[in-house]
């Protein structure tokens, strides 16, 4: 392993480590702050990073065919017909509103026809990377906007099949490999040949992965060997891009296609959860690249056009999306979200414009300007979306109109403040309002805050974790605060703000799971409620009493199995970063919380109640 290896690896990490917790502390997000690590270690400050950053931007890609790997498995096709109309209708409005614009607008700075259609094509494709790592980050991805960005992105994710069949056809001559890289397949092929060979491909990876990848998981799967199975996945996404590079396509195509066949396997989850933690990895390293790429000296010397095009570009698709949002009828705030979250140009436009310079359909300088257009417009994106959350919803959106109707009534009278409000909180909500309890609820999907508020509910929209948003919900006079949020990142945010700014409101927070339970108990919170606990237990003695036992015993059990496993909890949170140690004393906690329930069973005969029973008998 030589040195330099190491070198770049550690600038590359200590990037990771220095600029996303800060962009993360101010409220912008983890993407910002890979672009900007990678913008400030770049070759235009620093110097860490040599040649403009494209020494590490074919590694760092790798982290983006991961991810459409992974986009193809959650795609499998029943989830494609669900959302078809999404899909296919403002997929295909995005797509060819955005595409017939920058035609028109490239034809009148002297473009042939057939480069501002590929220019065009190119122009049209949004950051699937940016968009759903930044939805994901603040918990849209299952509101309206976030289905809609996700439509969309499919949409145009698989329209690069069709785009890259077609290029071919607009080259004017057979194309020869630009020196210093390896010809391939479709190297100097006429247009109609090179199409022919993209269409081959494609459908040779389709039945690669159907006839040949899906046995191989089985005999691997068969060995029972965990980090085999991880190896064999990543044999399939590698394999797969190294094919499509030899042809001489996207290996993000090759591994998309791939992931939509493995889709409907009996393998897909296992595959999602040996490849997710290379992807995230390897996604920051791609965002740190393109942020390193950043041409300023290009910049520099053409300041007027580079931004004419950057904000020419973010203009018409901001445009056709706002429009594209209307006609679906999509409320202000989701669709200002879902506008300037695809407003720029994503990272398939970087394989198109490689391809459309090997076809030697554009110019290499205008080439170079399009790549820095296209990396500027995704540095950008975070930053408009910071602006939307900041400026222009609190405006103009939900969150300034319910501020406007019912500022008058709330003045912190409301003892509770439930801070997410999907199914987990609405059933708190609706308990505690059952019973004369009022809560403030604060909630990130507009849509949502829009029905609670129809329904009479005292609804804040925007991010619990922002202060701002939690001293006008009342956080400051309030008893209780319920972190009932989905996201256990989201949720432990909130933890950690509450904590530091209003230390005398009591704090109740949802867990997803054990290990979110551990988490939250190294924080100091001692009111934690495992989302799965009281339901399972529930289950448990439905399944007790069909089995025979009375209702008041099995019902008793349950109590006490919930109380000895809270116990169980604590003392098994000391143990868990120990594996042998773990294990040993959940062990011991097992046959402990059996003896202590069998001890229930002798103290607390059954002698009178079946009166329960016969309660429910009348």
């Amino acid at each position: 392993m030589s040195s330099a290896f190491l070198q770049d690896a550690l600038i590359y990490l200590a990037c990771a480590v220095v600029f996303v917790p800060i962009a993360k502390k101010l409220g912008m997000g983890s993407v910002l702050g890979y672009l900007l690590g990678g913008i400030i270690i770049g070759p235009f400050f620093l110097g860490f990073i040599g040649a403009e950053g494209k020494n590490i931007m074919h590694f760092a890609e790798f982290g983006v065919v991961m991810m459409l790997f992974l986009i193809g498995l959650e795609l499998e096709p029943a989830t494609f017909w669900k959302m078809r109309r999404l899909i296919l209708g403002m997929g295909g409005m995005q797509l060819g509103a955005t595409t017939l614009l920058c035609f028109a607008a490239l034809l009148v700075f002297d473009f042939t026809w057939q480069a501002a259609l590929a220019c065009g094509l190119a122009l049209s494709m949004s950051s699937t990377a940016i968009v759903m790592q930044t939805l994901k980050e603040k918990g849209l991805t299952k509101t309206e906007s976030g289905r809609s960005s996700f439509a969309v992105l499919i949409f145009q994710d698989i329209s690069v099949i069709p785009i890259l069949a077609l290029l071919p056809l607009l080259a004017l001559s057979a194309t020869q490999a630009p020196s210093g890289e390896h010809a391939t397949l479709m190297t100097g092929l006429p247009g109609w040949a090179q199409t022919l060979t993209l269409l081959i491909a494609a459908n040779a990876v389709v039945l690669i992965g159907r006839f040949v990848f899906v046995p191989f998981l089985r005999f691997i799967a068969r060995i029972r060997l965990r980090e085999l199975f991880t190896a064999a996945a990543l044999l399939i996404v590698i394999g797969t891009a190294y094919i499509m590079m030899l042809v001489g396509l996207s290996p993000a195509l090759g591994t998309f296609l791939a992931g939509l066949v493995l889709a409907t396997s009996e393998f897909r989850h296992e595959l999602e959860s040996d490849i997710e933690p290379f992807k995230g990895i390897l996604l920051g390293l791609f965002f740190i690249a393109v942020g390193a790429s950043i041409n300023f000296k290009l910049i520099i010397n053409n300041p007027v056009q580079i931004m004419a095009l950057v904000c020419g570009v973010i203009a018409i698709k901001s445009l056709v999306l706002y429009a594209t949002g209307k006609a679906s009828r999509l409320s202000f705030d989701q669709n200002m979200i879902f506008t300037l979250g695809l407003g720029q140009v994503g990272e398939f436009a970087f394989v198109l414009f490689a391809f459309i310079a090997q076809l030697q359909i554009l110019s290499a300088s205008w080439t170079d300007m399009m790549m820095g257009a296209t990396a500027i417009s995704m540095t950008v994106t975070p930053l408009l979306l910071l602006i939307n959350e900041r400026l222009i919803l609190p405006r103009f959106g939900t969150r300034k109109a319910m501020e406007e109707k019912a500022a008058d009534v709330i003045e912190g009278e409301h003892p509770v403040i439930i801070a997410g409000f999907g199914h987990f909180g609405s059933t708190i909500g609706r308990f505690l309002r059952a019973n004369g309890i009022s809560a403030t609820i604060l909630d990130n999907d507009s849509d949502r805050v829009e029905l609670l508020r129809k329904m009479g509910f005292t609804v804040f929209y925007g991010d619990a974790t922002r202060l701002d948003i939690l001293k006008s919900a009342g956080a400051d006079q309030a008893k209780i605060l319920i972190a009932a949020i989905d996201s256990p990142e989201i949720n432990f945010g909130l933890v950690e703000r509450i904590k530091k700014e209003f230390p005398d409101l009591r704090l109740m927070v949802r867990a997803k799971s054990r290990l979110d339970a551990y988490d939250l108990l190294d924080m100091g919170i001692e009111d934690i409620y495992r989302e799965s606990l009281d339901t399972s237990v529930r289950l448990g003695v439905d399944v007790l009493m069909k089995l025979g036992f009375r209702k008041y015993s099995a019902t008793r059990a349950g109590q006490n199995f919930i109380k000895y496993d809270e116990a169980a909890l604590r003392t098994l949170a000391a143990h868990r970063h120990d594996q042998e140690a773990y294990l040993f004393n959940t062990r011991e906690q097992i046959a402990l919380q059996e003896q202590l329930l069998a001890n229930d069973r002798e103290v607390f005969p059954n002698v009178h109640d079946d009166a329960w029973d016969k309660q429910d008998e009348d």
